[in-house]
């Protein structure tokens, strides 16, 4: 267990009928093994993968380093924005700047740690080239071409850092987001374009209907594909949910592979709507969107916080559709802005992994 230990939090559980017309508590859980049939040792940290991108990657890892050493993060690469975006057109590189955050995310609380996360998040200021270039970015980006690997350069990236967990793409392959978005232009509302590029479709002013990569059913790195195999718990969300949630689901051996694995799933809803890209959307719509895009998905849980949802039957007759309990608990920080407090969300992520079909703790 790394960084203070999380406040326990009060946890509220709001249980749906699973499939089949049962209750989702009564549902039979799951041994305590590890994957192949092994049994998994009793006091042994939990396998946990976390899917996402951006800042709501980086506040999930925040939260889940602090309950286990054994965590592993599969981030989007369809960034094409700022200094990622740069380099990606410059070098044909994969975007650079998630696999970034996350990694500063995972550094330790200590002094080590700490400088290394701020020295990776750092941006040159200046009237040339470098300018707004994020060091972690250039360090990345010069393993890569060193290694040819870009599995081993996050390894060495993560090693010299101390992070507390590995950092894998999605994909191998630079991915492009194209959004269909209903009145993306103010002059004609009621017309359906596509938008092209993840950044743009961040700050769309219109209604995105759905979203698809190019290339179309792009291959999965197999170390993302083995780690949501081998996990006890996949965590997806919270973060922009076309950009940086609902891309993983786009990947067909990374959803084939969320259809196999004997892990629990677990859904992190968002504190807000993101302007432009879900204006509007409610607990619930971000559910039914995600629904329309992976259809045959299943969630055994669907964490909200608690102030966040003014309509709980709602949002529990949407996580019902997915099989999946819907548990309220308070994550916000306590300065106003829709943000995670670390310790919070470590708390509401324990509780879960203790409740939800395991027999004991781990640790």
């Amino acid at each position: 267990m790394t960084g203070r230990a999380p406040r326990l939090s009060r946890l509220r559980r709001v249980v749906p009928e699973g499939r089949g017309g049962r209750p989702a508590e009564t549902r039979a859980a799951r041994p305590e093994q590890a994957r192949g049939g092994r049994p998994r040792r009793r006091g042994a940290q939990p396998k946990v993968v976390a899917l996402g991108g951006g800042m709501g990657l980086s506040a999930s890892l925040a939260a889940l380093r602090r309950i286990t050493g054994d965590l592993t993060a599969v981030v989007t690469v369809a960034d094409d924005g700022g200094s990622s975006g740069r380099l990606r057109d410059e070098l044909g590189v994969l975007p650079p700047g998630d696999l970034r955050k996350a990694l500063a995310a995972l550094c330790g609380d200590d002094d080590w740690g700490q400088t290394w996360a701020r020295v990776i998040q750092h941006r040159f200021q200046s009237q040339g080239d470098l300018h707004e270039h994020a060091v972690g970015n250039l360090l990345i980006v010069a393993l890569w071409e060193q290694l040819g690997d870009h599995v081993q350069a996050l390894d060495l990236v993560g090693k010299l850092l101390g992070a507390h967990g590995r950092v894998l793409p999605m994909s191998a392959v630079p991915l492009e987001l194209q959004a269909l978005v209903r009145g993306h232009d103010p002059g004609r509302p009621d017309e359906v374009d596509t938008v092209r590029g993840q950044a743009t479709v961040a700050l769309t002013p219109g209604e995105v209907q759905s979203v698809h990569l190019v290339p179309g059913a792009p291959p999965a790195v197999p170390e993302a594909v083995d780690a949501v195999l081998d996990a006890d718990w996949v965590v997806l969300g919270p973060g922009s949910w076309f950009s940086s949630v609902i891309p993983h689901l786009l990947v067909p051996d990374l959803l084939d592979a969320l259809a196999e694995t004997k892990a629990r799933r677990v859904l992190s809803l968002n504190l807000a709507p993101q302007p432009g890209e879900t204006e509007g959307f409610s607990p619930q719509r971000h559910l039914e969107v995600l629904g329309r895009h992976a259809p045959k998905l299943a969630l055994d849980v669907v964490l909200a916080d608690e102030a966040a949802v003014p309509d709980r039957d709602s949002l529990t007759d949407a996580a019902k559709r997915f099989g999946a309990a819907v548990e309220l608990a308070p994550v916000a920080r306590t300065d106003g802005t829709p943000r995670h407090d670390p310790e919070l969300l470590a708390a509401a992520y324990d509780r879960i992994f203790r409740m939800h079909g395991r027999i004991g703790p781990w640790r």
